[in-house]
């Protein structure tokens, strides 16, 4: 059934989930993702993660059934490692990760599992429809205008929707907005955040396309991007942010795509992309940086085994330190004075001085 056709239904969104007070952002749903996966970065028993983060004294259905992807394995509910877990496991909270969350919420992926239906394998299209229709287009990303009653609204004003009632659904996502920092997708900048979002992206749509037996190759990550919702849920668009897809889209597939948390997998990739490279196991497993040289912004937070192909995909590597205190302002000085010390190297006289180059690129 396409998105366009299928029904809405609050399922349980509608439930309490407990998120504490708005300074906490989304904490809650941060702990239940370490707690369930109990730190590991490999799928988890859907089972097994209800029991560990229920034992916790955590509640597990929203996570499970509006942020997590689920999909069977040997007859078994998993709940797959993505990139959403893998910020959650590997950085602190901070609202870079509640910002990439309400990003999954609004994609609307979660995969299928024993016993849910066909609405739930897109369980919040209310949620994507509302943030591409109003809050996008409509609305300019002017979130001041998003309110519990504008979303009511519009959700109950939809043939599509399947419920008595629209406003405890209304509510809860008016809040989730509002602690998750929706507000700050107006901005056209490429954010840590939102390059997350898009490997996220890229993860839930192939996971999906793989529930119905679809293998999705590399070229076509572009395309599956392109048409998905992606742009139109992820913030303001830009100039900026179309040319860092690019670069992005370029080393999530260097990377090994859905594989690229798999050392087995990429040692075996980087052995065939770079075949003169000597391997060596790492003593230090915190991830690296991914930094595209054309604009210090596009920044990815990666496993360290994907080092070398990142490189092979035209980024800079910082390591673990540098990127926990990344210096954008520093990382373009420096780059800057190396390219004049080139220029200068092969008798051009340059026409600017480092100073000059950094207040063009510095932010107004």
């Amino acid at each position: 059934m396409a998105s366009g056709e299928q029904d809405w239904k609050p399922g349980s969104f509608t439930k309490n989930f407990s998120w504490g007070p708005p300074a906490n952002g989304l904490l809650e749903l941060y702990e239940s993702i370490r707690i369930g996966f109990d730190g590991q970065m490999e799928d988890v028993a859907r089972d097994v993660f209800r029991q560990r983060v229920s034992q916790s004294g955590h509640s597990e259905y929203i996570p499970i059934n509006f942020f997590l992807f689920n999909k069977s394995k040997n007859g078994v509910d998993h709940l797959v490692a993505d990139e959403l877990v893998f910020q959650a496991l590997t950085a602190p909270h901070t609202t870079n990760f509640d910002k990439l969350a309400i990003f999954a919420l609004n994609l609307s992926y979660v995969g299928r599992w024993t016993g849910a239906d066909a609405a739930q394998r897109r369980p919040a299209l209310w949620a994507n429809s509302y943030v591409s229709d109003k809050v996008a287009n409509e609305y300019g990303w002017d979130t001041k205008r998003i309110s519990a009653k504008d979303i009511e609204r519009f959700v109950a004003g939809n043939p599509r929707y399947k419920a008595k009632s629209a406003r405890k659904l209304s509510t809860n996502l008016n809040y989730i907005y509002e602690i998750g920092h929706l507000s700050d997708f107006s901005n056209k900048r490429v954010e840590r955040w939102w390059v997350d979002a898009l490997f996220l992206a890229l993860d839930r749509l192939i996971e999906d396309r793989e529930l119905d037996g679809e293998h999705v190759q590399s070229d076509r990550y572009a395309a599956l991007l392109a048409r998905s919702s992606f742009a139109q849920i992820a913030g303001a668009k830009s100039l900026e942010k179309d040319l860092a897809t690019k670069h992005l889209v370029t080393l999530y597939a260097a990377c090994g795509s859905r594989e690229r948390f798999s050392d087995e997998h990429v040692r075996e990739r980087t052995e065939l992309k770079i075949p003169d490279l000597q391997w060596f196991a790492a003593n230090d497993n915190r991830p690296q940086g991914a930094v595209h040289p054309s604009n210090p912004r596009i920044l990815k937070t990666i496993p360290r085994a994907c080092a070398m192909l990142a490189k092979y995909a035209g980024f800079e590597v910082i390591d673990a330190d540098e990127l926990e205190a990344f210096d954008l302002q520093g990382f373009i000085r420096t780059h800057a004075q190396r390219a004049l010390t080139r220029l200068k190297d092969a008798n051009v006289v340059p026409t600017m001085s480092v100073e000059e180059l950094m207040r063009l690129t510095r932010d107004k």
